[in-house]
């Protein structure tokens, strides 16, 4: 019995201390389950397009790319969309500011795909912009509370807390045992256990309160425990995830780890932007030829100076992640020649649960239903958080 007091005290305490966090993550996270639509919905103005005609094509998206970079001098554009995602989606950009120019008043910019007319653009993330900014923040809010590098390790450290708290919760509904029960012990524990499952929902507020607060944790536990290992795999990625999960399951090296930096690197690619797609468009298909692999489709491209690379990013059927793709393709930004590549799933074992996991997590697979069920999950954290602070305050109030 002193151990479980000790479980009760660590279970009290661990909770208060991520219960903020978690109120939080999970308000935000069940908006974030929508990110794209109340975007939208916000700001129609640069996310809603119109085709001129029912089969209209969109323009070149490196002629368009090249129109943002003339409209904005003072920045380069080293990120940018192959395609609209739909008919009635605007192209986005982001900039970087140029080494020596002052910080940029916007980072994303938004364009109509069939006339090439910026739409406008945001500081992603500055909600003194405005509401424009509200889906953003919310996101800067989730993965580290608006505060950069200190914020995502504080929720990377809850995350740790919060697997933790996952399996003492869980060892806390478990019926303490009586001598009594030793001659018929499994079917008894079965039998007292299944109280811990049910909500007494006509009871005093102090006991559902209770019952919400032990149940809402037994019935979600496996999400919740995918959701918290996922989370430091969000967060803490370097630092905890991958030490951990490698020593168990390999890992793809990063392409451009053995890349050297470059001291003054070109601010643009020396093969050309369109070039370099066409070389990375052909070492993909090569890639997917020899992996009996499907290209669904080509998203972003994307340049990094100081390595000297040219990144291509597709969907595959190595993907599953609905919302964007994560098969990657590197080249030399210089000659076009192959650096490296990136599979999702398939290719090693570490990354393919990493992917499925971080999939769940954003609530990228399984469609409209799952998203649904991601939404109310979030807002059962939010409940499992605030009756255990109901419950500690009332017992806290009792002992005074």
């Amino acid at each position: 019995m002193r151990v479980r007091q000790q479980l009760v005290v660590l279970h009290r305490y661990v909770g208060l201390v991520m219960a903020g966090f978690l109120i939080i993550a999970g308000l935000t996270g069940a908006l974030l389950v929508w990110y794209y639509e109340l975007d939208a919905l916000i700001n129609p103005q640069w996310l809603k397009v119109e085709p001129p005609a029912a089969h209209s094509e969109p323009l070149s998206p490196f002629a368009l790319r090249d129109q943002v970079d003339a409209a904005y001098p003072d920045a380069n554009v080293h990120w940018m969309m192959l395609a609209p995602p739909d008919a009635h989606s605007p192209v986005r950009f982001f900039l970087s500011a140029k080494p020596g120019a002052a910080a940029l008043p916007i980072d994303e910019v938004f364009v109509n795909p069939y006339t090439g007319q910026i739409l406008g653009g945001r500081l992603w993330g500055d909600l003194g912009q405005g509401l424009a900014n509200l889906m953003p923040f919310v996101y800067r809010l989730h993965h580290s509370l608006a505060l950069g590098t200190l914020g995502t390790w504080i929720f990377g450290i809850v995350a740790l807390l919060w697997i933790l708290d996952c399996f003492v919760g869980a060892w806390l509904t478990f019926p303490p045992p009586r001598r009594r029960d030793a001659r018929q012990r499994p079917r008894r524990f079965w039998k007292r256990w299944a109280k811990a499952w049910l909500i007494r929902w006509r009871a005093g507020g102090h006991k559902r309160a209770f019952d919400l607060h032990r149940a809402g944790g037994l019935w979600p536990w496996a999400l919740l425990l995918v959701f918290a290992w996922s989370g430091v795999a969000l967060t803490l990625y370097d630092e905890v995830y991958r030490p951990t999960t490698g020593l168990l399951l390999s890992f793809q090296a990063d392409p451009l780890d053995n890349v050297l930096a470059r001291a003054n690197p070109a601010q643009q690619p020396q093969i050309g932007w369109e070039p370099g797609y066409h070389a990375a468009r052909q070492h993909l298909e090569a890639l997917a030829e020899e992996r009996d692999l499907t290209i669904h489709t080509l998203e972003r491209f994307t340049y990094t100076p100081h390595k000297n690379a040219l990144k291509l990013m597709a969907r595959t059927s190595s993907d599953v992640n609905e919302r964007f793709g994560e098969t990657w393709v590197y080249v030399d930004a210089t000659d076009g020649r192959l650096l490296g590549y990136y599979l999702p799933t398939g290719e090693a074992a570490g990354n393919t649960v990493t992917t499925w996991l971080t999939s769940l997590h954003i609530a990228a697979v399984g469609g409209v239903a799952y998203r649904v069920v991601a939404t109310v999950f979030g807002l059962a954290v939010i409940v499992l958080s605030t009756t255990g602070i109901i419950v500690w305050w009332r017992k806290w109030n009792a002992s005074r």
